[in-house]
């Protein structure tokens, strides 16, 4: 991997990390000394040592955070990592926004919901891929009230079967 996608990918590795990393400091208000980072993590996040002691402190700890996430990564993982970097760097400025606001969405779910969201997304996934698509071509062509109603209606728990 060249050395310029190592901040990019850090970068990434950040914004999956941040909200575990938050929750783990939220008790400390203190960021982390550059000292204190092992060598690894410091090689790593060498194009942030000059500025590291500006950043927020809990910006410091998710890119920590971040580093040791990486670096306890198999080559497969790292391999799946840098596809979705690039898949997410090819998005234009208003799909990245979509996507943020639809990650917001997600981390304001309960754990049950984030459950169920997670559930019907796998028996989505292990639909025929025509299957799929009908799908999705059906949902583009309901009316924005239509999608409300359907998803209103998912939350409504149902009888056993």
């Amino acid at each position: 991997m060249t050395n310029r996608l190592v901040p990019i990918l850090l970068t990434w590795l950040f914004a999956c990390g941040a909200a575990a990393a938050a929750e783990r400091s939220a008790a400390s208000s203190d960021g982390v000394p550059w000292e204190s980072l092992d060598e690894t993590s410091q090689e790593l996040l060498a194009g942030q040592e000059q500025q590291w002691n500006s950043l927020p402190p809990e910006r410091q700890r998710a890119m920590a955070e971040g580093a040791r996430r990486w670096i306890t990564m198999g080559e497969d993982e790292r391999a799946g990592a840098r596809k979705h970097w690039q898949r997410l760097s090819e998005l234009t400025p208003v799909e990245r926004e979509r996507l943020r606001e639809r990650w917001r969405r997600f981390h304001a779910l309960s754990p049950e919901q984030k459950e169920a969201l997670r559930a019907a997304f796998r028996r989505f996934q292990a639909l025929p891929p025509d299957r799929r698509e009908e799908l999705r071509e059906r949902w583009q062509r309901l009316t924005p009230e239509e999608r409300r109603r359907i998803i209103i209606r998912q939350d409504v728990p149902r009888r056993p079967r």
